[in-house]
């Protein structure tokens, strides 16, 4: 049947999109001042209607993202990138969806036009006469207070479109929009330099979790994903100080990018003895520190981005396991469980940082593609985060998708697939994380592992069954194909 053809995925998926984005003019996050008529907050009724129709569309996204994974694993041959255009330029135009980040962006480049300290106090010392004020009074919650712990290069990029659009929020998150289809961008680019082929952009890129969060919530995890796995990439191809250079600027928009450096130290010591140990452990470091401390002084913000890297973890998220286990033991424990808490927050960062190093190592002795060793260190990082969003589930998964052509096809892939069909739900398009998305999450992460379990794509298995030994440095590989353009289509 044509529904459940390439095509009729493809034109499902639009349309499940194009609801999505309508859907947004009516439930998305709006802003509280400044949303001109289309994207004013409306009465209940259109909101709630709002809210289904969005619900509704990304289901219709996630079910034929699926599909056209099934068929592209059995062989068929399409136009992912032209799925991707398809699925994209509905979202172009929409309000901010399903997160009000964008507004604190905003609203912290603006504190830097200002002459604010931005690393010290949160977008609420916007005045009203300020530039961003109107973005300053949509910031959820807690962050109004929150100083920025993203990085000066990333303040640095928010505070030009500031300026470009004088602090009016939706001309000014339009050009936030750009920046996030430049980063998708890059990603694309980056995958397709490590050989994946279409079922690799279909994790990586048309993955929704990534499509509704970067794209339509313009969260700048994209673009640390891009410039990480873009400096990565020309690290495999013998250009490390270049490669170094990257991850530097994409450190200086999140901070958990660093870890890439590790992997890029490991290809750059790999053959060298003690010396080469010694190169791949300081030098990568100290050409992205330069870039970091260069980053710090144009930006005029000074090095106040060390001391907030924690201040997420203050907040609550129901999807971190090491705060909801320490909360939990801490109730039990004492009278104020906030000491039991951080106690195994910090430990689970410290295991975090042990599975990172052993997956370094195992790259460094040619045991492990250390392209897959980054992408499993950030799903680990994720898991063990005092602080985790849906979205940071991308910061492992797009690595993950990347590694190799066939890679998205084994078990461990499609189990990330899963997760981010499942993590699309608990959000709603408002930014709100009501107990039902939670339940509509669980629901679809249940069927999905039941999906993955009688219907493996690659039989048993894992990601490193299918995934080169290691990567070496030099002239740039040979591009490999992916599986799918190997074998005649349906």
């Amino acid at each position: 049947m044509w529904v459940f053809s390439a095509s009729g995925c493809r034109w499902f998926g639009t349309a499940g999109s194009l609801a999505v984005a309508v859907g947004g003019y009516a439930a998305g996050t709006l802003p509280v001042l400044g949303g001109g008529p289309l994207w004013e907050p409306r009465g209940s009724a259109v909101e709630v209607a709002g809210a289904v129709l969005a619900t509704l569309g990304l289901t219709l996204l996630v079910a034929a993202w699926w599909r056209y994974g099934v068929l592209l694993a059995r062989g068929l041959r399409d136009g992912v990138l032209a799925t991707l255009a398809c699925w994209t330029v509905p979202l172009l135009l929409a309000p901010p969806l399903h997160s009000a980040d964008v507004y604190s962006y905003i609203a912290q480049g603006a504190m830097v036009l200002e002459g604010h300290d931005v690393y010290g106090a949160g977008p609420s010392v916007l005045g009203p006469g300020d530039l961003g004020a109107d973005a300053a009074a949509s910031v959820g919650g807690n962050w109004t207070h929150t100083p920025a712990p993203y990085g000066p290069a990333f303040l640095l990029l928010a505070a030009g479109v500031v300026k470009l659009t004088g602090g009016a929020v939706v001309p000014a998150v339009l050009g936030l929009r750009l920046v996030a289809l430049g980063a998708l961008a890059l990603i694309v680019w980056a995958v397709r330099g490590f050989g994946g082929g279409g079922g690799a952009l279909w994790l990586a890129a048309l993955n929704p979790l990534l499509l509704v969060h970067v794209v339509g919530g313009m969260h700048n995890d994209g673009l640390m994903i891009g410039l990480m796995l873009g400096g990565v990439l020309l690290a495999t191809r013998g250009r490390w100080v270049l490669g170094s250079v990257l991850v530097g600027f994409a450190m200086m928009v999140k901070s958990p990018a660093a870890v890439a450096l590790l992997f890029i130290g490991a290809l750059l010591a790999r053959g060298g003895g003690v010396r080469g140990l010694l190169k791949g452990l300081v030098l990568p470091g100290a050409v992205a520190g330069a870039v970091a401390a260069g980053a710090s002084v144009l930006a005029g913000t000074g090095f106040g981005w060390l001391r907030t890297q924690s201040v997420a973890a203050a907040i609550h998220t129901p999807l971190s396991l090491t705060s909801d286990l320490g909360l939990g033991l801490g109730l039990l424990a004492a009278d104020d469980p906030d000491p039991v808490k951080a106690l195994v927050q910090k430990l689970g960062l410290l295991a975090a940082l042990a599975i990172i190093a052993a997956l370094a190592w195992r790259a460094y002795r040619g045991r492990l593609d250390p392209v897959l060793g980054l992408g499993l260190s950030l799903v680990a990082l994720v898991a063990l985060s005092p602080m985790v969003q849906p979205w940071y589930l991308l910061w492992g998964t797009v690595a993950v998708a990347a590694v190799a052509a066939v890679a998205w096809r084994s078990r461990a892939g499609q189990v990330l697939a899963v997760l981010s069909a499942a993590l699309v739900y608990e959000t709603q398009p408002s930014g709100h994380t009501p107990w039902y998305g939670f339940v509509l999450a669980g629901a679809v992460l249940v069927a999905g592992l039941v999906w993955v379990r009688r219907e493996p794509w690659v039989s048993g298995g894992t990601v490193a069954d299918v995934v080169p030994p290691q990567r070496t440095r030099g002239p740039r590989p040979a591009v490999a194909r992916d599986s799918a353009d190997l074998r005649p289509p349906d």
